[in-house]
């Protein structure tokens, strides 16, 4: 029986090419004779609001280079030009990444590149989420915050943290037990802002839902968490610019591993096929009886061959045959999308003393490792629902940036950019880092030169004239950075 799951083929040594530097985030070489001008916007005071996308999240954690060049640094350091002052960010303690929670890690370290695929780097996680340094600080963004933790009180309570209702990085960082993320925003009396509305879309399909929906409308939900956000923002800020959000499924985290990853054997598909013929069986009696369709009952049938196989899943949109003893399984198609962080488990043997017992073979792949094509159309629906709120919900002259677009011509076309051709492929691209939804230091660079052109277009700035070269930011970071 031969059994082997290959994780990549996209990973290989040429990313030990790329540029492994991380140079001055602020550095930006204008011409000397051109002023930069703020036009009708003040940056004096600039503060960031959202989720890992504005923290500088990247390569699966939050880390003091990722920080270092998260995309509102790197901006600051242009408005810094036009009248901007100090930005500061809730540092972490080192380069390797996590968190710890009363010792207990949270959250794990950084991802790199070890030749093959993505490896924890070495080293111990040294932020402690109960060691507080109280803010506010301009970057009020942290990993994982949906909408609505954006005005929750005590979600950087630290007797929250034993109870899941507070956020370890808000909890390190908040000025108060009792504060919210929008307060200390406002605390700073910002002149400009830049927010990003929340993970709520990226949690949902990174981590597998546990329903087929975001919360959009509920009190607790996506809508209420925005638009308290931004009309308190709007009656007090002069100044800013908001995001729509991207698509999950568009990005390499969901494109990068093959719907049919797993190899087999004839004779190890020979093995396999006799335990599917009873539930097989089950499925056409359904289709008999009109319990099913017939097309149903084909799209459900399982079966195994020599060569690359579709992997087994579970799928709650199919009909329940439950009291036929028949649970809601299919193989995976072309139109399903495969998590990246899946491959670590899929074509294994979690029992060794049952070799037939593999995962996404035998035993079918949880909610967590693949992306329905029913589960992507429902979040492509809402996702489009919610950026049409979002962009209702701007305030009066602000500006409005289409990171979904940007996001979308990354994958599909791919962006130029001075020499560099940012595309969503994994490792080569550019943009992605190795949790393959978070952006390089490149990446987060080339979002502020992006966003950098909507302020201009909006508050006759001419922050784009400032020189900011995305070259000047690597896209990967070494082991023992």
């Amino acid at each position: 029986m031969k059994i082997k799951y290959l994780l990549l083929s996209a990973f290989i040594l040429a990313l030990w090419s790329c540029e492994t530097d991380i140079e001055n985030p602020d550095a930006t070489y204008p011409n000397p004779y051109l002023e930069i001008d703020s036009g009708d916007a003040d940056f004096s005071t600039y503060v960031s609001m959202g989720g890992g996308l504005a923290a500088g999240w990247t390569d699966g954690s939050l880390f003091m280079a990722g920080q270092m060049n998260s995309f509102p640094n790197i901006m600051s350091g242009v408005m810094s030009m036009a009248g901007g002052g100090e930005f500061t960010q809730p540092y972490v303690s080192d380069n390797v990444g996590g968190i710890l929670v009363g010792g207990a890690e949270f959250w794990g370290e950084r991802l790199y590149f070890d030749g093959a695929g993505p490896a924890g780097v070495s080293g111990n996680i040294t932020t402690e989420a109960t060691s507080t340094m109280p803010g506010p600080y301009n970057n009020m963004a942290f990993p994982f915050v949906n909408a609505i933790h954006n005005v929750a009180p005590g979600y950087g309570s630290l007797a929250g943290l034993s109870q899941g209702l507070a956020n370890p990085w808000f909890v390190r960082s908040a000025s108060s037990e009792n504060a919210t993320i929008l307060g200390d925003a406002l605390a700073q009396q910002p002149t400009f802002v830049t927010v990003i509305p929340g993970d709520d879309f990226s949690a949902w399909a990174l981590f597998g839902g546990p329903t087929a929906e975001v919360d959009l409308t509920s009190a607790q939900g996506m809508f209420t968490g925005v638009g308290a956000t931004l009309q308190t923002l709007g009656a007090s800020v002069p100044g800013g610019v908001v995001t729509n959000l991207p698509d999950p499924s568009n990005t390499a985290t969901f494109n990068t591993v093959a719907y049919d990853a797993i190899p087999l054997d004839q004779a190890t598909a020979d093995m396999l096929n006799p335990a599917f013929v009873a539930y097989n069986g089950g499925l056409a009696a359904a289709a008999a009886f009109g319990l099913i369709t017939a097309d149903e009952a084909a799209a459900r049938t399982i079966a195994w061959a020599a060569g690359n196989n579709p992997i087994l899943m579970a799928d709650e949109y199919l009909t329940d045959l439950s009291a036929l003893g028949l649970p809601p399984l299919r193989q995976t198609t072309a139109e399903d999308k495969v998590n990246l962080f899946a491959a670590s488990f899929l074509g294994t043997t979690p029992d060794p003393s049952n070799p037939l017992g593999i995962i996404g073979v035998s035993i079918p792949a949880n909610d967590f490792a693949i992306l329905s094509s029913d589960e992507i159309a429902t979040l492509q629906s809402q996702l489009a629902t919610a950026n049409g709120a979002i962009a209702g919900l701007v305030p009066s002259g602000w500006a409005l940036f289409d990171l979904h677009g940007l996001y979308n011509e990354i994958a599909t076309t791919g962006v130029y950019e001075g020499e560099f051709n940012m595309t969503g492929d994994l490792v080569f691209g550019g943009f992605f880092g190795l949790d393959g939804y978070f952006p390089t230091a490149r990446g987060y660079a080339l979002i502020a030169k992006k966003m950098m052109e909507a302020i201009d277009a909006t508050y006759g700035s001419n922050l784009s004239d400032a020189g900011l070269d995305i070259g000047d930011y690597p896209t990967n970071y070494p082991n023992g950075l």
